[in-house]
């Protein structure tokens, strides 16, 4: 993935927070999908999963989510690496 990390969660959040059914990286198209178990959107690129916050969990972060704000993680295997809230990006520094 040349364009950066913060450049394509960015893009990756409004695709997921407008519902949209996929969004375009690099030339690419990807399926915007929900998980089976919980229903929550994601998308995987290039070893990255991108996936909103679930806001039944017992967490700050789910609690957030159900007050309304719009919480997407971006993921590499199980480690969170970075966190779009509100449209703003924060690089964990997990990279």
């Amino acid at each position: 993935m040349s364009e950066d990390l913060r450049e394509t969660a960015l893009k990756v959040y409004a695709a997921i927070f407008e519902r949209r059914d996929s969004v375009e990286v690099e030339g690419a198209t990807y399926l915007i999908e929900k998980t089976s178990k919980s229903k929550l959107r994601s998308v995987e690129i290039e070893g990255l999963t991108f996936i909103e916050q679930n806001p039944n969990k017992e967490s700050r972060w789910a609690q957030l989510a159900k007050e309304g704000h719009q919480i997407m993680w971006v993921m590499r295997g199980r480690q969170y690496i970075a966190r779009v809230m509100d449209g703003k990006f924060l690089d964990l520094g997990r990279t």
